[in-house]
């Protein structure tokens, strides 16, 4: 549990961040290994001419988790005024915070950089797109193994011929440029064939949308490129349900699960497990039950096109003193 006299001195640590110009709107001081939280929960009113995908952008958000946060919101038509919850708080992967941790059913990216002498730990988040069900996005633990500026494309026999049945006609090699799917720059993985890299279609992160890779916007990868070394670990999870504690409240954050991940997922109540589990070992704390009714029945919904999660993590259980 996060003491309360902590709090000052993270705030005081994000400030420091900012002042000397080490954060950028995605950074964040990393809590206590006990502390699963980061960020605070943020609202804004849309603009003239604005849509749910210019919002996104606009603060480090992806596609879908903008979407999910305001289901009942026009994606191209909010309207001017209109009032926005920004899901710009986090739950933590439960994954060791080193290198770079990619949760699939999130889409999200959580880079942990090695801190130098005297330097304040932080950790990184960005929205990203993976790989659709027909081209999934691996599983595991790699690491970066090269870094490439302006690459070219080669793509697969595979991927030419599912482009040439609508129509577009790729050429064997995409020579490189702002036009280039993988964008201006790109970070090769252990796993081959993989890649995190840039877009030429920027409206799409936060989707699945890929063939297997991980997309970042262009100005998210220019500046993830520049801090990832060389040997970057690299892990890849599926997470879907995240908990975290934070000044002694539980919260929890869903995802829709990955559609060929649903039914497993349910059927063995992952999510009650997982709140069970975190909830091991306090010995007074009060559940908030309703709450977890109302996140079983959202991932139990049979058509996944109806189901919003929760990208805004919520509070399902506190410790009493």
């Amino acid at each position: 549990m996060l003491i309360p006299k902590l709090f000052p001195k993270i705030l005081f640590l994000s400030v420091a961040l900012i002042q000397t110009g080490w954060a950028t709107p995605y950074t964040y001081v990393l809590p206590p290994d006990d502390v699963g939280v980061v960020g605070q929960v943020e609202s804004e009113r849309a603009l003239d001419n604005d849509t749910l995908l210019d919002v996104a952008r606009r603060h480090g958000l992806g596609f879908e988790e903008m979407i999910n946060a305001n289901p009942k919101v026009d994606i191209w038509v909010p309207g001017v005024g209109t009032p926005l919850e920004l899901p710009t708080r986090h739950v933590l992967p439960d994954a060791p915070r080193e290198g770079i941790v990619i949760n699939l059913p999130e889409m999200r990216l959580y880079y942990y950089p090695k801190p130098k002498q005297n330097e304040v730990p932080t950790v990184v988040t960005y929205p990203v797109s993976v790989g659709r069900m027909d081209w999934r996005t691996p599983l595991g633990l790699t690491s970066v193994v090269s870094k490439v500026t302006n690459p070219t494309w080669t793509p697969p026999e595979t991927i030419r011929k599912e482009h040439a049945m609508k129509g577009d006609i790729l050429p064997s090699v995409v020579p490189a440029g702002e036009d280039n799917p993988l964008g201006l720059f790109a970070l090769r993985l252990g796993v081959q064939g993989y890649l995190i890299h840039g877009t030429d279609k920027p409206w799409g992160i936060g989707m699945r949308v890929t063939h297997g890779c991980m997309r970042l916007y262009p100005e998210d990868i220019e500046t993830l490129f520049k801090v990832v070394p060389v040997g970057t670990p690299v892990r890849l999870i599926n997470q879907p349900f995240k908990v975290g504690w934070l000044a002694g409240v539980l919260y929890l954050q869903i995802f829709p699960p990955l559609e060929e991940d649903r039914g497993q997922l349910i059927e063995a109540n992952v999510l009650v497990k997982l709140i069970s589990n975190a909830l091991e070992g306090r010995k007074r704390y009060h559940i908030d039950s309703e709450a977890i009714q109302r996140a079983t029945n959202e991932i139990r919904l049979t058509d996944p096109d109806d189901q919003h999660g929760f990208p805004i993590p919520i509070p399902v259980a506190t410790e009493l003193q």
